[in-house]
């Protein structure tokens, strides 16, 4: 337990899905998984363990901002010792050709936020999900040209 998650040690799976809004968490909760259970209500920022297709998952609110959310991680990660965890949610864009509700899988993402300097000083640092993790294998489209989109999440 932490001050910020009441969880015990085997309360989260294997994989987390992390969105921001706690209410969208309980949605992911409720609309998606099995048995969900609540796990943490701390600050509000809810998290709940179900079943998906007869696997184990997540789900974890991480509350608004960059600030918030690297609490979340760095607690699901050096706490409870968790190495998946998969933002979800909504973001804002500058590409004309992405529409509203259109679905976007990203591999990775950048901020050029005092977040980021504090780290790595004058670097812009985006560590990149393996290609495996969001789009497996047996769903993978062709590869096609990629584009690279601004965008703010």
């Amino acid at each position: 337990m932490t001050p910020h998650n009441h969880a015990k040690p085997g309360d989260y799976a294997e994989a987390v899905l992390m969105p921001g809004d706690p209410l969208r968490a309980k949605w992911v909760a409720e609309t998606f998984l099995s048995d969900a259970q609540l796990v943490n209500s701390v600050r509000n920022c809810l998290g709940y363990t179900g079943t998906w297709n007869g696997k184990r998952v997540s789900v974890q609110a991480t509350g608004m901002g960059q600030p918030s959310l690297s609490i979340y991680v760095h607690e699901l990660i050096n706490v409870y010792g968790l190495k998946t965890l998969i933002r979800i949610g909504t973001c804002g864009g500058l590409n004309a050709k992405v529409k509203v509700r259109d679905l976007i899988i990203a591999q990775a993402a950048s901020t050029d936020t005092t977040i980021v300097k504090d780290g790595f000083g004058p670097f812009n640092f985006a560590p990149i999900a393996d290609y495996g993790l969001p789009v497996p294998p047996p769903t993978r489209p062709r590869r096609r040209a990629c584009a690279t989109m601004w965008a703010t999440c």
